[in-house]
């Protein structure tokens, strides 16, 4: 344990101004989700362009996929997020939860992902990405990917995938060397049960 807690303090010190910024952006981020704030968007759009960056840098080519996606899907939640009813006062999305056939939908996109992903990612291991992880990668990115799309639907089912993309993001970057985005994952685990929770009670009372 003493030796995590030195490699993790060292990797902290070690930490570039690009990594710091995209982390205590991604951290706003989830905060701004937690709280249904469009200010979710332009702030994550900050943290998937650095990460976009460090993914790359790093070999973690499906983490880097992952926030291209993002960005993109940013725009688009950006939209959805900003789309008011005829009244002009209503946002057009609510929070709701998804049914059970929305629920297979999510596990034939997250399977459709991660076989793509995995594959991709093996090809490139023998290629030219030697460091690449393509089982823990694609797990990482496919949940990424699957919780990105509900979030901007303003599902509720779209922080469990988040949670699984935290859980599978804190050793991965850990052992690429960035301390403090694992660090930042564990925040973002921690702020992904609370979004959870505050998403849950949103959906019952405009079910009520």
């Amino acid at each position: 344990m003493q030796e995590i807690f030195e490699s993790i303090i060292k990797g902290l010190l070690q930490t570039g101004w690009v990594e710091a910024i995209a982390v205590i952006a991604g951290i706003v981020s989830v905060w701004y989700s937690r709280k249904e704030n469009i200010l979710v968007y332009p702030t994550g759009l900050i943290n998937t362009t650095f990460y976009v960056y460090l993914s790359y840098k790093g070999h973690l080519l499906g983490e880097a996929s992952v926030n291209l996606y993002y960005t993109i899907m940013s725009i688009y939640g950006w939209y959805l997020w900003t789309r008011k009813k005829e009244d002009q006062h209503t946002a057009f999305l609510q929070i709701t939860k998804s049914s059970s056939k929305q629920w297979k939908q999510q596990l034939l996109f997250f399977t459709a992902f991660y076989i793509v992903i995995y594959f991709g990612l093996t090809l490139a291991k023998s290629a030219f990405a030697p460091e690449a992880i393509p089982w823990a990668d694609a797990f990482a990115s496919a949940t990424a990917y699957t919780g990105m799309w509900l979030m901007a639907k303003k599902k509720v089912e779209s922080w469990y995938w988040w949670i699984l993309t935290n859980l599978a993001s804190i050793p991965l970057y850990f052992i690429k060397g960035y301390a403090f985005t694992s660090v930042q994952f564990l925040i973002l685990l921690i702020l992904a049960i609370a979004g959870l929770q505050s998403w849950k009670t949103k959906a019952n009372q405009q079910n009520a």
